[in-house]
């Protein structure tokens, strides 16, 4: 007897999220990593057309920074004619400030968001993600300083971090900087934000944007069952390499595909795939803001706008018992937060 076809299901509309000061965002963001180079050539042009077809299906937020390469410069080119194809739809645009080691004036500041807003052709930016490479440089306080004057100015809407630690946190909070969010690796394999910073996001009205969430495609049904992919023949993208490294802390590729094969089961039971529980996962913790999906805009085959859809499809939810199957896997596997520190902290 033939197996009954799977159920095809009327894609839901995207769910979206306000921030602490107002912005609606997209729960599944897209992210612009892979336009950077590290992932391979895009053609600006092929890009453009792509980001425009992920708007009109609902994805309209995205997650850039100054130092992937031309992001910015290729979301421009985006936003100046997004009126004529999906003139209902609203963009909304997050960028980061990576700046190198300096001092930290309101000129400098102030300089580097305005180069920002220049190559993203925008007024205001949406969301402004500051990140800091040493914390023993404390001029990090100073930069936020003037970026929340330049916030009170109307020059950005929601202020940011990217990569901060729980300590660090709290101590800018305490300094009277109003933090919106703070993006993060998050993921099944990945927990730490669990741990320590979620109770904190909690009590002072931070969300978390997370990244890393399907371990740059190797928490899918690519590699399920597959034998483990060593060196840059397998790992060819810079996401792969990063995350297989994740992968070897937290447990290894034998426990790895236990975690898959489980979560195979899972979605079955709710005609999905990995990837959609991988990120249900993480979507449902209440702190968590939107999950931050890598987009190969332009490149063949590298658009699964419509199968991440089925992640906010609220016709299915996991089930206690999904949460244990993932658990019983999870709990044999090493704690990251001992290993690698607290969220970030494998930057510094």
């Amino acid at each position: 007897m033939d197996a009954s076809p799977p159920i095809i299901r009327k894609l839901p509309p995207m769910p979206q999220v306000r921030l602490k000061n107002g912005l609606v965002i997209s729960r599944l963001i897209n992210g612009m990593w892979q336009v950077s180079g590290a992932h391979g050539d895009i053609d600006p042009n092929k890009a453009v057309n792509a980001m425009h077809k992920y708007c009109e299906a609902g994805y309209t937020t995205f997650d850039m920074a100054d130092i992937y390469g031309p992001a910015e410069i290729i979301f421009g080119n985006f936003i100046k004619n997004r009126h004529s194809f999906h003139p209902k739809n609203s963009v909304q645009a997050f960028t980061k400030m990576v700046p190198s080691a300096g001092p930290m004036t309101r000129n400098v500041v102030e300089s580097a968001i305005t180069k920002s807003m220049l190559r993203m052709q925008v007024k205001q930016l949406d969301g402004l993600q500051f990140h800091w490479w040493d914390y023993k440089d404390k001029r990090y306080l100073d930069a936020l300083q003037h970026l929340s004057d330049l916030q009170r100015i109307g020059k950005i809407r929601e202020l940011s971090l990217t990569n901060f630690d729980t300590a660090r946190l709290e101590e800018i909070t305490s300094k009277g900087i109003e933090i919106s969010t703070n993006q993060v690796q998050y993921s099944i394999i990945d927990q730490r934000p669990s741990q320590r910073m979620s109770k904190f996001c909690r009590m002072n009205g931070i969300k978390l944007l997370t990244y890393g969430t399907l371990c740059g495609g190797l928490l899918t049904d690519d590699y399920l069952g597959q034998p483990e992919p060593r060196g840059r023949k397998d790992l060819y993208t810079a996401s792969l390499w990063k995350y297989k490294q994740m992968i070897d802390a937290w447990g290894g590729w034998k426990l790895f595909q236990e975690l898959l094969s489980t979560l195979r089961d899972i979605a079955d039971q709710h005609n999905v795939t990995i990837a959609n529980v991988a990120t249900r996962w993480v979507l449902d913790d209440p702190v968590v803001g939107g999950v931050i999906i890598g987009c190969r805009f332009g490149v063949l085959g590298a658009n699964h706008a419509v199968e991440n859809l089925q992640s906010v499809d609220y016709d299915w939810c996991l089930t206690e018992q999904n949460r244990s199957m993932i658990g019983k896997i999870t709990s044999r596997s090493n704690d990251l937060l001992k290993s690698i520190g607290d969220c970030g902290d494998e930057y510094r």
